[in-house]
């Protein structure tokens, strides 16, 4: 296997959304609007349950978490594109694509995970609420989460490095946004076999985990809303749990069609539009199904804003 030292190309050039010129101005506006709502929308999800007392519990500990990745996997990408919008042809050097592609795929694991997580936790609170401070307590959610950061760590070099030590001697240009494992490999000059079968064995197989664990989940939940007696309750259930499902849907979707497939069937403007979605617009979407429908996320939020407005 060639080494780092070998290649030719040391710099690389992200077209992103280029396809359309006249749009790169209206696109800056577009996606500098949704990371905004991304950055306070999650920020002011954490800052909500780590100041009200009422929601430390491991379901808001969870989505608390859930927010934090959300801003670190759109944080990886979405700032660099928004330079990219207004500044045509910005290089970025060999080691600044292996670090983004490394932290991306440390995040990305991550989110999987939490989200799983977060469903798994509600199947809990649904159909064994009797059991769930035995079962999902914080104590049980820290190691839940430190398991999953250190599966995370461990996936991501078998990715980056295992692609930065092919010899890139193609092109520079990557048609995409950031600097994904599909997209590079595409650029290198040598046999990628062995690393798409990496790809897809390994990122397969956590995405498919973990997807289980969802699906599981929301079976059981639905099993659980038939048996509810209480229209006004079924009804209620349904509405919380289908929006989840939604987002969950759209994610890992959009996941199994980057990383479930060989390289040479990928189309770039397809996983550009891909990418956005799971990458951009699901961690805006987040705050806003995970949380603001919550309850009692609202009545804390309208108490904290009661009180802002009582101190003027």
């Amino acid at each position: 296997m060639p080494t780092v030292n070998s290649t030719c190309v040391m710099e690389f050039i992200l077209l992103g959304l280029r396809e359309y010129p006249v749009l790169q101005v209206p696109l800056f506006y577009f996606f500098l609007l949704v990371y905004s709502i991304t950055l306070f929308g999650n920020i002011g999800i954490m800052a909500l349950i780590l100041m009200n007392h009422n929601l430390h519990s491991p379901i808001y500990f969870l989505l608390c978490s859930l927010a934090f990745v959300d801003i670190s996997f759109s944080s990886v990408a979405v700032p660099n594109m928004l330079v990219n919008f207004l500044w045509m042809g910005k290089k970025m050097n060999f080691s600044e694509c292996a670090i983004q592609m490394f932290l991306s795929i440390v995040v990305g694991t991550a989110d999987v995970f939490v989200m799983a997580l977060v469903a798994y936790d509600w199947y809990t609170a649904i159909c064994n609420p009797l059991l769930y401070p035995v079962i999902m307590n914080k104590r049980t959610c820290l190691y839940l989460l430190v398991g999953i950061g250190v599966i995370a760590i461990i996936n991501s070099p078998s990715h980056s490095v295992f692609t930065f030590t092919l010899p890139f001697c193609k092109d520079n240009k990557i048609s995409h946004f950031f600097c994904d494992v599909p997209a590079l490999l595409k650029l290198a000059c040598s046999d990628t076999t062995i690393n798409e079968v990496v790809l897809i064995s390994m990122a397969g197989r956590l995405i498919v985990i973990s997807l289980i664990i969802v699906l599981i989940s929301y079976v059981y939940i639905v099993s659980a809303i038939l048996g509810i007696s209480s229209s006004e309750g079924r009804k209620k259930t349904v509405s919380t749990c289908s929006s989840h499902f939604v987002c969950v849907t759209l994610f890992y979707g959009t996941l199994v069609y980057m990383y479930a497939k060989p390289s040479a069937s990928h189309s770039m403007a397809n996983d550009n539009v891909a990418s956005v979605f799971y990458m951009v617009i699901i961690p805006m979407l987040n705050p806003l199904i995970y949380s603001f429908r919550n309850q009692e996320i609202k009545q804390a939020l309208r108490k904290g804003l009661g009180k802002t407005s009582a101190s003027k």
